[in-house]
């Protein structure tokens, strides 16, 4: 599962889509915490995420949510810029 960011300790990675499922989204890691993010509406399909990491991963896909449709459909993962 190729990592293509991180960030203030969060690691978000995207599964291949052979191996995943609809609808598109990443997993973001945080300590022991992981989350499965929409990217189209930021919503939680499964997992959690504390407030405060949620936030910022919703922001980030938010501002990157194009490129990442983009590698979802494509498969041709790179790295995306962290929030800063």
């Amino acid at each position: 599962m190729p990592v293509v960011c991180r960030f203030y300790g969060i690691v978000i990675r995207m599964y291949f889509q052979q191996a995943e499922h609809n609808p598109p989204h990443v997993h973001a890691l945080y300590g022991d915490d992981v989350a499965a993010i929409e990217l189209q509406n930021g919503e939680v399909l499964e997992g959690h995420l504390p407030p405060k990491a949620l936030s910022m991963v919703r922001e980030w896909v938010s501002l990157h949510k194009s490129e990442l449709l983009e590698m979802w459909t494509t498969q041709e993962f790179k790295l995306v810029s962290p929030l800063q």
